[in-house]
């Protein structure tokens, strides 16, 4: 997150049905949940709906997000999202493979949790 947002404490119920949007102002879609780092609890990724028909769930990354009145701004590109790795979930927890695919994915600096689950959906 950028330094302003870092000071007000980020809320799931605030961000939650918010739309992303890519770098470049595109929606990508409406934020289903967010995944946080189990050991700071910052966000590292929400889920959208992506798709009419057959909709799925896709991971979005949330690093340098920037915090409009009613979209989320990220700094990957709509491509980047819609080529992401397909995720199946089981429970609330990603898992330190999935984890690092995504990570991959997008290009970002993976670091791996020192539990043995990797981010947990974010419940507040």
């Amino acid at each position: 997150m950028t330094e302003p947002q870092d000071q007000a404490r980020w809320s799931a119920a605030e961000w939650h049905a918010k739309m992303i949007v890519d770098r470049n102002g595109e929606k990508i879609g409406k934020l289903q949940d967010i995944y946080v780092d189990v050991e700071t609890d910052e966000p590292q990724f929400a889920t959208v709906k992506e798709g009419f028909i057959g909709r799925h769930l896709t991971f979005v990354p949330l690093g340098d997000i920037q915090i409009g009145p009613d979209y989320l701004q990220v700094s990957v590109t709509k491509d980047q999202v819609r080529s992401a790795p397909d995720i199946q979930m089981h429970g609330e927890e990603l898992s330190q493979a999935d984890e690092s695919t995504l990570y991959h994915h997008f290009e970002l600096n993976y670091t791996p949790p020192d539990t043995e689950s990797g981010r947990r959906l974010a419940r507040r």
